[in-house]
């Protein structure tokens, strides 16, 4: 999501912290236990309403115009041709298993606006999804977008991931004064993981050669044997800006160095999330912990730093879906920075900090960690297309709402024609309470467990890992029977897998509403209560607060609670 940036240091610090931020990991044929691809996004917003998106396929008349409106604020940008057919899109998906993701990482200021243009990045990806079948064509739709329309966004990262290939897309618009943007894409080699999380990524890349191109070759993306590719002005553009020297060698410029120069912030709120999750799957990463909390950052002469984290890694086992999902709850847990265990996260042990995220005492300027899972998450999934399986049954986005920590993802077939009730757009909205709406129902719960996070998560995460495994299973049965009904009738398939998501959706939020009652009662006024059969009071207990902040609470009132004799 876009970021809003607040400036708190000096200019020679130069620190930004976000109040909205996304998160991506990705994760190629050869990195999971299933030999599928995944890429994972939450999209983090104090004011988006977590929501699952849908646009049927349709067929659209020779003239048809598409109007184009900017998804963070839905303000009108205007017109662009339609195609003459669209595909069926559910949330960041399509029915040819084919996913995008992004995060915005803002970049150099002096191009982040551009006037007359019609293409944000979220009209970026909606519009190709419904346009493009495999990842390499989505990079030519998207970057075509840009020149043909103008960017009007800030600098983004887009994952770009279909059954067989996992690409990152790294633009950046060109500014006042010129249409268009700048970018590079690079595809991660088959067995390795990546991530980005609010700051670009992609530094140094390989020229024009057997393995890559420039736009102006942009067909020649379509021989598998090309992973990088790269707009024919990425080099010289910043060095007519003055961003790169003149004389500088095209085989040293950095994108990420370039165009978005890490500093503390892009280290300790962004670069963080992806160090905590390369930690998780590879035992080697303790070597860039100084990068990655921007306690450590070297630069060379250029400014460019040169001890970051490698763009991706192999990770030390494959992984499998369910290790996938909880790569999307960590809070730094098992580091230094874990954020249960200092005196913000209070006597609960609750691993979250509410904004803003910098604060000063005494002059000196601070912050609070921001870590993978997060409270203003609107919606998030893990999208896995199936390389193995026909499309109508291979791809699913697993779709959760509300933070990624205490949601449950289930599986949405994206061949599916419509999308369950509760998490259906116009169910509620931000400023609309209705308890008909999974974004709702999952609030509830969540902000009930932050009170005594310690106490209460733990129901709600044994209770999200029965069902998130229960899910898995069900998906073994439903895809050997959508592929018998495939084989009779395509309909028939694709209605069962329907109803399938759509019920499994629906019935999930109903036990999410009848778990809060559950929790409410047993934990309200402070209590924990249990019932005993045959009775009709239950058990009453009081746990007590911990003593280190028994004794932190006496430090700071002296005497005032003492019990006198």
């Amino acid at each position: 999501m876009r970021k809003l940036r607040l400036l708190i240091t000096s200019v020679l610090t130069c620190t930004t912290f976000y109040s909205m931020a996304c998160t991506n990991f990705l994760f190629t044929k050869g990195a999971t236990k299933d030999g599928s691809t995944m890429v994972t996004y939450a999209a983090d917003s104090h004011t988006l309403y977590g929501e699952l998106y849908h646009w049927p396929a349709a067929d659209w008349p020779e003239g048809s115009m598409l109007d184009v409106y900017e998804w963070d604020t839905g303000k009108y940008l205007g017109q662009i041709p339609q195609v003459a057919h669209t595909y069926n899109v559910i949330g960041n998906m399509n029915e040819h298993q084919l996913a995008i993701a992004e995060s915005t990482y803002g970049g150099r200021e002096e191009l982040a606006t551009q006037s007359g243009a019609i293409i944000d990045y979220g009209s970026a990806i909606y519009i190709t999804l419904q346009r493009a079948k495999t990842a390499r064509e989505a990079i030519v739709i998207m970057t075509q977008l840009f020149e043909n329309y103008g960017y009007a966004s800030s600098g983004e990262s887009f994952s770009i991931v279909d059954p067989n290939e996992v690409w990152i897309l790294e633009a950046i618009g060109k500014g006042e004064g010129e249409k268009g943007a700048v970018w590079v894409a690079r595809m991660v080699p088959d067995g390795y993981v990546s991530g980005h999380a609010n700051q670009a990524r992609i530094t140094t890349f390989p020229l024009e050669g057997k393995n890559s191109i420039s736009s102006d070759n942009i067909k020649k993306i379509f021989n598998p044997e090309i992973t990088t590719v790269y707009s024919k002005d990425v080099i010289s553009f910043a060095k007519e800006k003055g961003f790169y020297p003149k004389d500088g060698k095209n085989k040293d410029f950095s994108f990420s160095d370039t165009y978005n120069p890490v500093n503390f912030s892009g280290a300790r709120g962004c670069e963080i999330r992806v160090w905590s999750f390369f930690k998780s799957v590879n035992q080697d990463m303790q070597q860039y912990f100084g990068y990655a909390s921007g306690r450590d950052i070297k630069y060379d002469e250029k400014g460019y730093a040169t001890n970051r984290m490698p763009l991706w890694i192999k990770p030390d086992e494959k992984v499998d879906i369910l290790q996938v999902m909880d790569f999307m709850r960590d809070h730094l847990e098992g580091t230094e920075l874990d954020m249960t265990k200092d005196l913000g996260a209070g006597p609960y042990a609750c691993p979250y900090r509410w904004r803003p995220m910098g604060f000063t005492v005494d002059g000196k300027e601070y912050v609070h960690e921001r870590a993978t899972a997060t409270q203003q998450t609107g919606f998030s999934f893990v999208a896995q297309c199936r390389s193995w399986l026909p499309n109508e049954i291979g791809g699913i986005i697993w779709f959760g709402v509300d933070d990624a920590a205490s949601t449950v993802y289930f599986p949405m077939y994206t061949s599916s024609t419509r999308v369950p009730h509760a998490f259906a757009k116009g169910n509620g909205s931000m400023m609309k309470f209705t308890n008909e709406a999974a974004f709702w129902v999952f609030n509830q719960v969540t902000n009930f467990a932050y009170t005594r996070y310690n106490l209460i998560h733990p129901e709600v995460r044994a209770k999200q890992k029965a069902l998130e495994t229960q899910y898995t299973e069900f998906v073994k049965a439903v895809d050997n029977g959508a592929q018998n009904l495939l084989a009779e009738n395509k309909e028939k398939a694709v209605a069962f897998l329907t109803d399938f998501s759509c019920n499994t959706g629906n019935d999930l939020v109903a036990q999410w509403r009848d778990f809060y009652g559950y929790l409410f009662c047993k934990y309200m006024d402070g209590n924990m209560k249990t019932a005993i059969p045959g009775e009709q009071n239950p058990k009453v207990e009081q746990p007590a607060l911990p003593e280190w902040f028994l004794r932190m609470l006496i430090e700071q009132t002296g005497n005032k609670l003492e019990v006198v004799k």
